[in-house]
């Protein structure tokens, strides 16, 4: 299966707006790295969504980009939602176009 470069949005907060730790991330991350060739953590943003009641929900989101095939990006989706508790979680394909070059030597 081809790999792609996909972003993974982790919120930053719990649904009762207590901060995740950063061992809560870490642990993320290392279960991440089990499954893609690696991650890249981007700055946190503001995000802003509807549920599927219409409920508008405002919060700080850390994109994440990982570079995998689509069956593992579907595991990471699951791992995310189960990790944080979350309702939904989104994740995108950025690129099929990624060139990974290793030095020789």
């Amino acid at each position: 299966m081809a790999k792609s470069l996909w972003e993974i949005l982790v919120p930053n907060y719990s649904n009762d707006g207590t901060k995740y730790s950063l061992d809560h991330h870490h642990g993320w991350d290392a279960k991440i790295r089990e499954i893609g060739a690696g991650l890249t953590i981007l700055k946190p943003a503001k995000g802003q969504w509807l549920n599927s009641d219409a409920i508008l929900f405002s919060e700080e989101m850390i994109p994440v980009r990982v570079y995998c095939d689509e069956e593992s990006i579907d595991r990471i989706v699951q791992l995310t939602l189960d990790h944080y508790q979350q309702e939904a979680v989104l994740a995108y394909e950025v690129s099929r176009n990624v060139k990974l070059v290793y030095r020789r030597g």
